[in-house]
């Protein structure tokens, strides 16, 4: 595994009564030490908390200021001011912002994981286990899609012995072509056999090169994949997450992001679909 890379965290927090002081944190923003550009932001999707806490609360407005806080991210800041300095001052009266806190990275897809699972989410005593695999995956890509109003006009189950070897038998699940780039996206299940996501990253290559070869366009692949399962809380103090569930995650996610894919979870569906609705034009 590649060395661990520096990073700061940054706790996002709902605060309904400035005057209370009583919050509930609903987000983590992971950095690489000093360096904005590289920068993930992820809310909660479960708002109990903030609901216990303020049932007025606008539930679809703390959704939206995700995508809003990601664009500034994304976009930079439009002075020398830092970026997490202009989210502090923008969303300062119910949003608010930790100071930075120190943590080592092998990845940045599984670091959020870790800090969501770790100071975000609820703590769920016993894990439905059946809501893991490829088909749930899958499934879900296919729920997001379709309630952005894109998955009609999406390819499904691309064969890639279009663009690779004649009898290459891989199926990529879904995907689309906005200008130059063609988007493609394949559920892959970390949870248990890793085999799918190595021959992904073998055959991410061939795929490549053959979608420039044939379509004349640039390919974007991505895998979606699980977040990472909750740890007991023994588990989180004996081992400090560096259980073998962990390590195949990450090893998982960087077999494949070595080889140029994209790893999202299926809670980053959401923001995919949106993005391929305004690719599309709808």
């Amino acid at each position: 595994m590649s060395d661990r890379v520096p990073c700061e965290f940054f706790l996002i927090r709902y605060v309904p009564d400035a005057v209370k002081g009583e919050y509930t944190n609903i987000g983590v923003l992971l950095r690489e030490a000093g360096r904005d550009e590289s920068a993930r932001v992820r809310f909660t999707r479960d708002w109990t908390r903030v609901r216990c806490m303020d049932a007025d609360a606008d539930i679809g407005l703390l959704e939206a200021l995700e995508g809003e806080i990601d664009t500034r991210l994304r976009l930079g800041s439009a002075d020398s001011k830092p970026v997490v300095a202009v989210i502090e001052d923008t969303f300062s009266n119910s949003i608010q912002m930790t100071e930075a806190r120190a943590c080592l990275a092998e990845n940045m897809v599984t670091e959020l994981e870790l800090l969501m699972q770790l100071y975000v989410e609820p703590l769920r005593v016993k894990q439905d286990r059946q809501r893991t695999g490829r088909a749930v995956i899958a499934g879900a890509m296919r729920k997001q899609f379709e309630r952005a109003g894109v998955w009609a006009l999406m390819r499904k189950r691309i064969a890639a012995s279009m663009y690779t070897l004649p009898g290459d038998p891989m199926k990529i699940d879904c995907g689309y072509r906005p200008n130059g780039v063609i988007k493609m996206f394949h559920a892959v299940s970390l949870d248990g056999d890793l085999e799918a996501a190595k021959v992904l990253a073998y055959t991410a290559p061939r795929l490549r090169d053959g979608v420039v070869r044939v379509e004349g366009a640039r390919l974007e692949l991505t895998a979606v994949v699980e977040p990472l399962r909750a740890l007991s809380v023994e588990d989180e103090v004996k081992h400090e997450f560096e259980d073998e569930s962990v390590e195949r995650y990450r090893f998982g996610v960087e077999t494949m992001e070595s080889q140029q894919i994209r790893v999202l979870t299926m809670n980053d569906l959401a923001r995919a679909a949106q993005t391929a609705r305004i690719d599309l034009r709808l």
